[in-house]
């Protein structure tokens, strides 16, 4: 048995369509830390339209650059914070103040 290679190189792979090309070596992609990734946390719908579209926001830190990050949280905790202050208004009857029916102010 004789390993050597051919004087004219390998031979080309040939298919019914004709000869196919060596593959090209792709270049192996590079690992760069500081790109952005995503953290992959799950979000658990919580029912409340606002907090669900505040978390689902999260998202958007994923693709920014650590340094974007900070405009994204700060997003979301207003629009949290108005989520919880909006319970505070809601129309109805006047919270109860602990004291009982008729007693003097």
């Amino acid at each position: 048995m004789n390993d050597s290679v051919p004087e004219g190189g390998l031979p080309e792979a040939v298919t019914a369509s004709g000869p196919v090309p060596p593959a090209e070596a792709e270049p192996a992609p590079v690992y760069d830390p500081a790109a952005p990734a995503p953290l992959n946390v799950p979000r658990v719908p919580t029912g409340d339209p606002g907090v669900d579209a505040g978390l689902a926001r999260l998202a958007d830190a994923d693709d920014l650059a650590t340094d974007g990050h900070l405009e994204v949280y700060e997003d979301v905790h207003r629009g949290l914070r108005d989520a919880l202050t909006a319970l505070d208004v809601r129309p109805g009857g006047p919270a109860p103040s602990g004291r009982p029916a008729g007693a003097p102010q």
